[in-house]
């Protein structure tokens, strides 16, 4: 009898610590999460990228490798009883005769950063990115540069390839071109890592526009990227 009763008290004990075990244990996960720097090689300038998207939220944390707060934001009335789910934001740009990069990396070290939050249901919600200081160099644009003129119905815009950065390697590149018109219709593309150029149809630039712009970002394996960008004109 006295058996018995030791095995059903151990049994509510091993429920009673699973219980109260269970709220970490069940936390939902971010569905998404990234920090990175993002530095524009032709303004000469940096920032920090950071983004999430989870389910709906109406708190949420983050701390950095030392486990300081660095930023908490909380939604209330009709943004907290709908909740947010995707959320991103830039740090602002200062340049490196403001801030030097070295300033920047130190107020945001290379490690794991950890999100915490609350879903609208009153769940936990976490998730943990890592950042690194492997940063990649600029692409050096080939054509069209310094306000060249292109031909809508031969736009070839080039840029030499990356090479990859000491512990890290470059992924891939972003090309972002578009002249602001009336109808303005920007040109956006995610391209590998051997491509060094890209075909820009002409509906995309004979927009009317008069002020052309394109970029081209180097990402690193990491997440971290580097912009070059130009002018240019339309023939």
């Amino acid at each position: 009898m006295r058996s018995a009763k030791v095995q059903v008290f151990a049994a509510a004990l091993v429920a009673l610590v699973a219980g109260a075990a269970a709220p970490e244990a069940s936390a939902k996960k971010l569905a998404d999460q990234f920090i990175r720097i993002e530095i524009n090689s032709t303004d000469g300038d940096a920032g920090i990228h950071i983004f999430l998207d989870g389910v709906g939220w109406d708190s949420m944390q983050l701390k950095g490798p030392d486990g300081s707060v660095l930023f908490n934001v909380l939604a209330e009335g009709s943004v907290g009883f709908q909740g947010i789910t995707e959320f991103f934001f830039e740090s602002a740009e200062p340049s490196f005769d403001e801030q030097p990069l070295e300033e920047l990396l130190e107020l945001f070290p290379e490690g794991t950063y950890r999100f915490k939050g609350t879903t609208t249901e009153g769940k936990k919600l976490k998730g943990k990115a890592r950042l690194t200081h492997v940063l990649p160099d600029g692409p050096a644009l080939v054509f069209p540069v310094d306000g060249q003129a292109v031909d809508p119905d031969n736009a070839v815009f080039e840029w030499q390839a990356v090479a990859d950065p000491p512990g890290g390697e470059i992924v891939g590149y972003e090309v972002i071109a578009g002249c602001e018109g009336e109808d303005f219709v920007d040109y956006t593309a995610e391209v590998g890592a051997d491509v060094n150029s890209v075909t820009i149809s002409p509906e995309i630039l004979d927009q009317g526009g008069t002020e052309c712009k394109w970029e081209v970002l180097a990402i690193e394996a990491g997440g971290n990227q580097t912009i070059s960008e130009s002018e240019f004109e339309i023939e």
